[in-house]
């Protein structure tokens, strides 16, 4: 991870193929396939992001091979330390900034939110507001400062920040939605608890 405890484009790969695999088994070729598709439809080809091998997961042991003697295209599921490793790269920060990087993180997240328990989803959301928060602030700056030049450059900011407070209308809401089902689950499980009691 960077310093900054946001990912590298080789760990977005990584979490991309471990999200995956935590879904069930899947043989080699097809996780592959799966990985870039998924990151070449979000980013276009890319040999930056292109570059983690599936191997050196098994090599590093966050995959295992379902059977070793599948040949050149096993079966593959993930660890206990891949589904360990997994958590940790859907937990990282994320930059403020808008860059294919950033998408493919933000579309990752999404994907496998639903891998973390409520808690830390509502956190990852959060992440992903301040994000948001902190670009249109950016932007925003950049379109006061050349406000009344001549060109269309405030009309192209106006559109982004417009794009960026949608994105931010959406988080909350989604962020609200998370909440309300985080209630739900503990009030069903109050419910069940006094039940046992008695």
């Amino acid at each position: 991870m960077y310093t900054d405890n946001t990912l590298t484009p080789r760990e977005a790969v990584r979490l991309c193929a471990l999200g995956t695999l935590a879904g069930g088994t899947l043989r080699y070729d097809a996780l592959v396939h799966e990985v870039r598709h998924f990151v070449s439809r979000i980013t276009g080809p890319s040999l930056e992001l292109m570059g983690e091998s599936i191997e050196l997961l098994r090599y590093e042991g966050l995959v295992t091979a379902v059977d070793e003697d599948q040949g050149d295209d096993p079966e593959l599921a993930i660890s206990d330390e891949g589904r360990s490793m997994l958590k940790d790269l859907l937990c990282a920060n994320i930059r403020a900034g808008s860059n294919d990087l950033n998408e493919l993180i933000m579309a990752l997240k999404f994907r496998f939110l639903h891998l973390l328990d409520i808690t830390e989803q509502v956190d990852q959301v959060e992440l992903l507001i301040e994000a948001c928060e902190s670009e249109a602030a950016r932007l925003g700056d950049l379109r006061n400062y050349h406000e009344g030049d001549s060109g269309h450059l405030t009309d192209w900011l106006d559109h982004d920040i417009n794009r960026i407070e949608s994105r931010l209308d959406w988080l909350n809401e989604f962020e609200k939605k998370i909440k309300t089902s985080f209630r739900a689950f503990w009030i069903l499980k109050s419910s069940e608890l006094v039940r046992k009691a008695l």
